[in-house]
């Protein structure tokens, strides 16, 4: 067992429901081609369906549904005008990913580009914080910031080997306990999250984030363990960089799943400790 103090860990929330490649460097011809997609709004690109006023000014659509008028213009934006020769020219161009002005190099097929925008590890970092209250976005660098200063009910533990004390697991609904570990220069936040799947039956699931990219998380494995009388449940796995997040671990069981009959084997007074060990990886 761990030698470690345990501490108890924030409760975050509770209640209902908590719960392509690279293309060829780019021409300024090409770049010519791709600013005739730009929406005059938003500065994206308008990509299909294509629709144009009564003039054949473009916007995107999701600036069209919140506008009356063409901004270049003023024209009528109705009828819809479908503009076929332009859609033709978007599908033989490469759109560069809109988070090239903080590093991204791709270009890509317009169809590509929302499912590499949604996971582009350039895109902006959200609050790790499970639940859905805390809308923060900002970069790496800023989250411990971040974190220290909206989400100060949280412990920090320092140590590679620490016990995560979750404290009145029998809370009713879905409940987050949340807490961070420090050790090996870098940052980690442990979870625990309690899901009712369906009627009745509650499940928890445990899971170690970076507070660093996918590449940091790699380095390092993560243990969790409960002990009980005679008895040891144990789960070892890499983190997950805190880019992913907690829901995509939970989606996918890729943590330490258990229910609620096994929760209470381990537990003390409605108590659950955890004990976290993290370790560096030979590269």
């Amino acid at each position: 067992g761990s030698s470690a103090v345990p501490a108890a860990a924030a409760v975050i929330s509770s209640g209902p429901g908590a719960g392509g490649g690279a293309g060829p460097p780019v021409s300024p011809q090409h770049h010519e081609l791709t600013s005739l997609f730009e929406c005059p709004v938003c500065f994206d690109y308008v990509l299909p369906p294509i629709l144009q006023c009564q003039a054949g000014h473009l916007v995107c659509n999701q600036c069209r549904q919140k506008l009356s008028c063409c901004p270049t213009c003023r024209g009528a934006l109705t009828p819809s005008i479908r503009n076929l020769a332009m859609e033709k020219v978007a599908s033989a161009v490469l759109f560069p990913c809109k988070y090239a002005t903080t590093g991204c190099s791709l270009t890509l097929h317009h169809t590509e580009k929302p499912e590499h925008e949604d996971v582009c590890e350039y895109r902006p970092y959200s609050c790790p914080c499970p639940g859905a209250s805390c809308k923060w976005q900002g970069s790496l660098e800023a989250v411990m910031s971040h974190l220290m200063h909206a989400h100060k009910s949280i412990t920090t533990l320092q140590g590679e080997d620490i016990v995560f004390l979750a404290t009145d697991i029998n809370l009713p609904g879905a409940v987050d306990w949340v807490m961070m570990q420090s050790c090996f220069g870098q940052h980690f936040m442990l979870v625990l999250e309690k899901q009712e799947k369906y009627e009745g039956h509650q499940q928890f699931f445990a899971v170690v984030l970076l507070i660093g990219t996918r590449k940091q998380a790699e380095n390092f494995a993560y243990r969790l363990e409960l002990n009980g009388s005679r008895r040891r449940l144990t789960w070892e796995a890499t983190p997950r960089s805190i880019h992913d997040g907690v829901a995509a671990a939970i989606m996918n069981s890729d943590c330490l799943v258990f229910d609620t009959a096994i929760a209470h084997l381990f537990a003390d007074n409605g108590n659950l400790g955890i004990n976290v060990t993290i370790s560096t990886c030979c590269p």
